[in-house]
């Protein structure tokens, strides 16, 4: 559904079909115990409606479920929380040679090394701002109860 949407807004070819297969592949690294990944969500990112309350209570369970595995920490940045760097637009860091954006219209790679040391200052501000295990838990469930309601 998600990337249905993507493609309308875009007004590029239909490849649902293939960017789904390709998705699913790609999400097999969580389970295959040579990858680690450490993600913060903003807790905004658990209400912003991306396909209706089906498609989100979702996305609630899988994070639920998907957080206890070993490759994966997992931290939920709190509204309230109070962080030691200016909001920014998300990134993914990459074994600290590079950060990597996602825009509407492009991707963005910063691979200058004083730009990613920026960045992994930025990833250790929101870091100590994150909720981890039971703390992001509650929230996440507190998130799926709401999408649960009505």
């Amino acid at each position: 559904m998600i990337l249905r949407r993507v493609v309308t807004f875009l007004g590029v070819p239909d490849d649902v079909s293939a960017g789904v297969a390709k998705r699913m592949e790609r999400q097999q690294v969580l389970y295959d115990g040579e990858h680690h990944y450490d993600v913060i969500l903003g807790e905004q990112a658990l209400y912003t409606n991306v396909g209706g309350p089906g498609v989100m209570r979702g996305q609630m369970e899988r994070l639920l479920r998907d957080m206890d595995l070993s490759s994966l920490r997992l931290g939920i940045l709190p509204a309230t929380a109070e962080v030691d760097v200016v909001p920014m637009p998300g990134f993914n860091m990459y074994d600290g040679r590079r950060a990597h954006y996602e825009l509407v219209s492009a991707a963005v790679d910063v691979t200058d090394p004083g730009e990613v040391a920026l960045h992994e200052r930025a990833f250790d501000a929101m870091s100590r701002a994150a909720s981890y295990g039971d703390a992001a838990r509650g929230l996440i469930s507190k998130a799926l109860a709401f999408w649960s309601e009505g």
